[in-house]
């Protein structure tokens, strides 16, 4: 029988099973196709479900098992041949065989079909591809050449020209990082800009499929970001949605493809914006739809009649949209935290009434189909492994397709998750906090704590919460071993409004530990903890309120663990100027030294742990090399762990990797909480 241990639970194949990924539909949304194994192994096979059947079409897995994922994407042509990538090369599956597309081409992403289903189009080493048939030969449709490549795109409706972004990295900083791993030395080259470099520029270009000619299409600043894009459903018109680095201005721009006019439809300036929510499409008649939380303070959705008009509220209240899709007959699929801040739940907006179409506690990520008669709905709750199951649209009983969790699962004594909500002490603000119990919690015995992983976004009811790091396994060895774990609703989050957010602008280290704190006292308060033994951990800018906390609130932790910690933000990527502010004006640089904890640990007292990976681009090992120097002239408790080679997702780049980290966590948990 299985154990509640660090090496059964991060072993293959996984007790819980294989997560089912890249579900797409056929083209007469009679077909889905999935990349799953009902073995419990990291590497997937393409499955079908059609008519009622559940088919394997693939048997590769075991064959390729030391590709991490197996397949990674999956699509049916219009005359129904399934084709694959599996290492980056494109093949089609001929009687569970894979039969190569375009071998010559390499690192083949983005595999998509034409409304029409007449074109496949994809990615290949930043140049971009179009195939008549899966046994054709491909199309060039736009050439890349170093550092300038097409980053993503979007068929028009009409099925006859391709929107592309063009990403043009030709000024941005380039950065090496040499490290020792598999016996030699290694030099890592990226492209990574830091706060005051030059930036990615994106133009925008419309691309017949037939060949010829790119339309290209500048905005304003080709520096600025661009949060989605698309050509109206007459073919005539390109829309973009973009904003500055720091996302306080927001505006979209429609271009007329053929004479190159550019118009500002939109525009809204927000000084303490902080989330970039905002989704843009267009509706059936030409329209756009948007979600922004101007001017009611939540994300919402709403309608632009026409270039310049006042916008047409379509959904309203004291909650968020933050996802929606259109229906060909007008009716919007929208995904929201309505029923619950830690659920995502469908509903559909039709006729002006708002209706439920799932209902279930839980995360809910629909895939819908073509005509929109059904959606695959990729679901999990706390108690739950991701599941794929078919909903009927526009409601129904839904029907389940996998069935991931081994035998073993169900006589496991899971921890149980709950949430209580708590109330910051420094503005009054609502919050809620996700806990998980021991299976066997007494109430009237305080238990030690452990605070973590802890990042914006971690108050979520879904298999193992905030899915960043595969730590489900590791909550739940902590419970079986005597410990709470909580995940704190912190600011910066989804969900919860502008006004919410607003305290966290220029506040790294600041205003989100608060909230972290708050929790504890809450739950100590509650008679759930004991106050003399709270440890904290989370991982990058988790890192950061990792050691932020031990150093900013004395007393009410007794350890820390930081993963890859943010703790230089001179040296976060420039986007984080969404929070941290821009790397000017008269109180630069003290802001960021102020959200830095490099510059905050003098006063650190507790024993800190540091787990990082000598090869991470994101957080660089050279900065916490530094820290660790300051640390130890300072004659600071801390241990670092360093796992040669790995980078920013480090306990998520190979089982014996995180089996060997996430055991000398909880030692070091109960070393010092127990």
């Amino acid at each position: 029988m299985t154990s509640m241990t660090i090496d059964a639970f991060y072993s293959e194949p996984s007790v819980i099973g294989t997560k089912p990924i890249g579900a797409s539909w056929s083209q007469d949304s009679r077909t889905l196709t999935f990349l799953w194994s009902d073995k419990g192994a990291r590497a997937r096979d393409l499955w079908s479900w059609s008519d009622g059947k559940l088919t394997r079409l693939t048997d590769i897995a075991e064959e390729h098992k030391d590709t991490p994922a197996g397949l990674s994407e999956a699509l049916l042509a219009a005359d129904g041949t399934a084709l694959v990538i599996l290492a980056g090369k494109l093949y089609r599956v001929e009687g569970g065989a894979l039969r190569p597309v375009a071998a010559d081409l390499a690192n083949i992403s983005s595999l998509s079909r034409s409304p029409d289903g007449r074109t496949l189009a994809f990615v290949s080493d930043g140049a971009l591809y179009a195939l008549g048939a899966p046994d054709a030969a491909p199309t060039l449709l736009h050439e890349a050449e170093p550092l300038l490549y097409v980053e993503s795109f979007a068929f028009a409706p009409d099925s006859r020209t391709i929107a592309a972004v063009q990403a043009d990295d030709r000024k941005v900083r380039r950065i090496e990082i040499a490290y020792d791993a598999g016996g030699e030395a290694r030099v890592d080259h990226h492209t990574r800009a830091f706060p005051g470099d030059a930036l990615t520029e994106r133009r925008l270009a419309v691309i017949p499929v037939a060949g010829g000619a790119p339309a290209w299409f500048d905005r304003a600043d080709n520096e600025d970001a661009i949060w989605d894009y698309a050509i109206s459903p007459d073919g005539a018109t390109l829309m973009v949605s973009s904003s500055d680095l720091s996302i306080k201005h927001h505006t979209i721009y429609t271009f007329d493809i053929a004479g190159g006019t550019r118009t500002e439809a939109y525009a809204a300036h927000d000084p303490v914006k902080i989330r970039p929510d905002w989704r843009c499409a267009y509706a059936p008649d030409g329209t756009l739809l948007l979600t922004t939380d101007a001017p009611s303070g939540f994300n919402h959705l709403h309608r632009l009649p026409a270039p310049g008009a006042e916008l047409e509220p379509l959904t309203s209240g004291e909650w968020e949209v933050a996802d929606f899709a259109v229906a060909p007959d007008g009716a919007i699929y929208l995904t929201s935290n309505a029923a619950h801040p830690a659920e995502r739940q469908i509903m559909r907006l039709a006729g002006g009434a708002l209706t439920p179409v799932t209902t279930a506690p839980g995360l809910h990520v629909p895939t819908y189909a073509p005509d929109f008669s059904k959606a695959a709905d990729l679901y999990s709750n706390d108690a739950a492994p991701h599941e794929l199951f078919l909903q009927p649209l526009p409601g129904g009983e839904a029907v389940r397709l996998t069935h991931s969790p081994q035998d073993s699962f169900d006589g496991l004594p899971w921890a149980s998750v709950t949430y209580l909500p708590y109330t910051s002490r420094i503005d009054g603000a609502e919050l809620m906090a996700r806990i998980t119990l021991p299976a066997d919690h007494d109430p009237a015995r305080r238990y030690p704590l452990v605070v973590g992983s802890n990042y914006s976004d971690a108050l979520l009811n879904q298999w193992g919460g905030r899915a960043a790091h595969p730590s489900w396994g590791l909550d739940q060895v902590l419970a079986a071993r005597g410990f709470i774990v909580v995940q704190p609703e912190i600011r910066g989050s989804f969900g919860r409004g502008r006004d919410w957010n607003a305290p966290m602008l220029h506040s790294y280290g600041a205003q989100d530990i608060d909230d972290i704190a708050d929790c504890v006292a809450s739950l100590v308060d509650r008679g759930l903890v004991d106050e003399t033994r709270v440890g904290i951990w989370g991982s990058s800018y988790g890192g950061l309120m990792a050691i932020m906390s031990l150093a900013k609130k004395p007393g009410t932790y007794a350890c820390g663990i930081a993963g890859a910690p943010a703790t230089n933000v001179f040296h976060a990527y420039p986007e984080q100027e969404w929070i941290m502010g821009p790397h000017h004006g008269p109180d630069f640089p003290a802001r960021f030294e102020a959200q830095s904890a490099y510059w905050q640990v003098d006063t650190l007292e507790d024993p800190l742990m540091i787990v990082h990976g000598t090869k991470d681009e994101v957080v660089l090992y050279s900065d916490t090399i530094a820290l660790m120097e300051k640390l130890i002239a300072g004659n600071k408790d801390v241990e670092l762990v360093t796992l040669p080679g790995a980078g920013h997702g480090w306990d998520n780049e190979g089982l014996p990797q995180t089996r060997f980290a996430y055991t000398r966590m909880i030692a070091f948990f109960e070393r010092h909480l127990k």
